[in-house]
């Protein structure tokens, strides 16, 4: 069963990878994209999460109306790539190491899957891959200012992945649904973005200044 969900993760990561290649170099297309996630989001939401609706409701709304000013206002596709990929590899570096060498549960309250190791290992090795990459980009922050951007999207990352798993335990749900096998439901897949869109919008505000 974990082979099969996790051939069922690969698979449904490499088809959302796909997605968003498709619509990376049109800012239209993936606010687009964006938008079709925050409803699915909104659908698991009105019909699985009963306790703390309104809380929940708020949170979710507010992540939307940052993700479109963020789109309307301050989109950048270097920033916005960035973005979308430090919440990847995070994910996946956090995963991976956590099932392999994870020991150390914390968070058992709230999300008892998560592990120090897998927290370490993610965050140590997304900078390591996005510094690397800094050096082959044309960016307007500079090295100091990189650095702070992706260390406060694995923050809020971290912060949306334990908020989403607070609101499940209050609803004694596992997953927010089944639609994504491997995966379990779009507001387990999006957490993370749901979180830090609000901080990069922000974010973003700070340094147009």
């Amino acid at each position: 069963m974990v082979y099969k969900n996790l051939f069922y993760r690969l698979l449904l990561s490499l088809f959302f990878f796909v997605i968003f290649f498709i619509a990376y170099n049109n800012k239209y297309l993936l606010f687009i994209l964006g938008t079709f996630i925050y409803l699915f989001v909104f659908y698991e939401i009105k019909k699985f999460f009963k306790k703390f609706f309104k809380l929940i409701f708020i949170y979710f709304s507010s992540s939307y109306l940052f993700f479109s000013l963020y789109f309307y206002i301050f989109f950048d596709y270097l920033i916005f790539y960035v973005f979308v990929f430090t919440i990847i590899f995070l994910d996946s570096f956090s995963y991976f190491i956590g099932k392999l060498f994870g020991k150390n549960y914390i968070f058992k309250f709230i999300s008892p899957q998560k592990t120090l190791e897998g927290y370490v290992g993610g965050i140590f090795f997304t900078n390591a891959l996005l510094i690397f990459y800094f050096y082959y980009i044309h960016s307007n922050l500079d090295l100091l200012m990189f650095v702070t951007l992706i260390n406060l999207i694995i923050f809020f990352s971290i912060s949306g992945d334990l908020i989403e798993s607070y609101f499940k335990r209050k609803n004694n749900i596992k997953d927010s649904s089944n639609y994504l096998p491997g995966h379990g439901g779009y507001f387990d897949r999006f957490d993370s973005f749901i979180a830090s869109i609000i901080m990069l919008t922000i974010f973003s505000f700070i340094i147009n200044l």
